[in-house]
């Protein structure tokens, strides 16, 4: 019996040292045109296999008047929770044709997520205040993520492969055509640029005296 339970365990973590020889890891710097780190850009991957997609649950909450991520990505089939920490209520929707959702004015917590099973970019707003706004990127794969304040994502354990890379942003002047990126072993970074409007800034509440948090 116990060398049954060896001989398992043993073929269990030579599987799982497999899986990690056989993965890559993958870095992807993102820029503006004035070659500046692209923060809140959206890298999404699809691979040709097209594996199963796998949901996740995360938050958009609502926190000093604003939302909070201002650019979140998950697969198709995925549930998002709205939270509101601000004394204030807030009355978020979306009109976006890949879903179209209302909650209304609420405190604390909504009775229950949203469920965002179509691919798609998704614009949110709060009725209450016009200023608030926030994007939800809707994916077909399960590798997809948002850029950080230096303008970088990592895939640590991505399965070597080719890929379509797709890259978006809330302000970008045009639609990026995807291309194509073969993942190789064991490291890779790859970097890109992509014009935006360089004018915007993230939404802010205003000053004292038009509501408050």
């Amino acid at each position: 019996m116990k060398l049954a339970l060896f001989v398992s365990g043993l073929a269990i973590a030579l599987a799982l040292q497999s899986c990690l020889l056989n993965a890559a890891s993958l870095t992807i710097n993102l820029s503006n045109q004035q070659q500046q780190p692209l923060a809140d850009a959206v890298v999404e991957l699809r691979s040709l296999t097209n594996p199963e997609l796998k949901p996740q649950r995360i938050q958009v909450a609502q926190q000093a008047l604003t939302f909070v991520p201002f650019v979140s990505a998950v697969p198709a089939g995925s549930v998002v929770e709205f939270p509101n920490l601000d004394k204030t209520r807030h009355h978020v929707y979306s009109f976006s044709p890949a879903k179209q959702f209302e909650i209304q004015l609420y405190a604390d917590k909504p009775e229950a997520p949203i469920t965002f099973d179509t691919p798609g970019i998704i614009a949110l707003g709060c009725n209450i205040h016009d200023y608030m706004q926030a994007y939800i990127y809707v994916s077909e794969s399960n590798l997809v993520a948002v850029s950080d304040d230096v303008g970088q994502l990592k895939w640590p354990d991505i399965a070597p492969g080719e890929y379509q890379l797709y890259i978006w942003h809330p302000w970008q002047l045009a639609d990026r055509e995807p291309t194509t990126l073969d993942v190789v072993m064991p490291v890779q970074t790859a970097a890109y640029t992509l014009a935006v409007d360089l004018s915007q800034q993230k939404p802010q509440a205003p000053q004292r005296g038009f509501g408050s948090s």
